[in-house]
This record gives structure tokens, sequence and C-alpha cells, in this order.
């Protein structure tokens, strides 16, 4: 069976009750039963792993990214300002695909840029929660 990890970052465990015109109201716990359901018919593995921390999201990239098929990385705020991560996605050899429930492009300008979009293997924006299913 396949491995693929979700990994989150800051502010996204306050879904459901952040900013609900622009994430929605359902929090990602209850989102995350109904998917793992979906991947597991795909012969998938899923797991969710979420800090607020840098370092906790670059440790868990670094004990993972060499034995899992797939990481789809929401990393919240730190997409426009992060190096180290973007360094650390860059080091590991496990695929990671940028995730983000907004359009980032239909928001502020800061959040049109992406340090860690150039070591990904693509990136799913727009869509919700659904751009979480893959």
């Amino acid at each position: 069976m396949k491995k693929v990890i979700i990994i989150n970052g800051p502010n996204l465990n306050l879904l459901g009750i952040r900013e609900t015109e622009i994430y929605g109201n359902k929090n990602f716990e209850g989102f995350f039963e109904d998917l793992k359901s979906i991947y597991s018919s795909r012969g998938i593995k899923l797991e969710y792993y979420q800090s607020n921390v840098e370092g906790e999201i670059i440790n868990k990239l670094q004990e993972i990214g060499f034995n899992y098929d797939a990481i789809l990385l929401n990393a919240g705020g730190y997409t426009h300002t992060s190096i180290a991560i973007a360094d650390t996605i860059k080091a590991i050899k496990t695929l990671v695909i940028e995730v983000h429930i907004s359009n980032v492009y239909a928001r502020e300008d800061f959040r049109h840029v992406s340090y860690m979009g150039r070591n990904c293997a693509g990136s799913i924006s727009g869509f919700g929660l659904k751009s979480y299913n893959i």
C-alpha cells in the first residue's frame, strides 16, 4: 500500500472557525476522515500532521522524506517566508505537492510568492478542501 501524508502548517488547525469566507466552515479533522476513505479506496494509506512551528515541519519532512510515496504540503504562511522549508523539500527524495485551500493569486500580493514551489512537483490551489483530493 502506498503511503501519503498531508502536512499542514500554521493556523490550519483553526479551519472551520478562521476566516470562514475564505476557508469554509468545516474543520480539517472531520474532512480528513472522509478523505482517508477516498484514498484508502485507491490503495493509499493517508496520514495527517499539523504544526504551527517551522522547525517541527522541517523535522517531519526529514523524518518521512525518504520513505513515503508523496507529501501534500500546505505550509500556510511559511509558503511565502521559509527558505528553510524550501531547502528541506529540495533535500528529500519524496515527491512533494504544494497545496493551498484558497486561490493565493486572488489574494494579497505577498501570497503570490512561494519559496518552496520550485522544489515541489506541482501546486494545487483555490479548490477549497478539495485541493487535497488529488
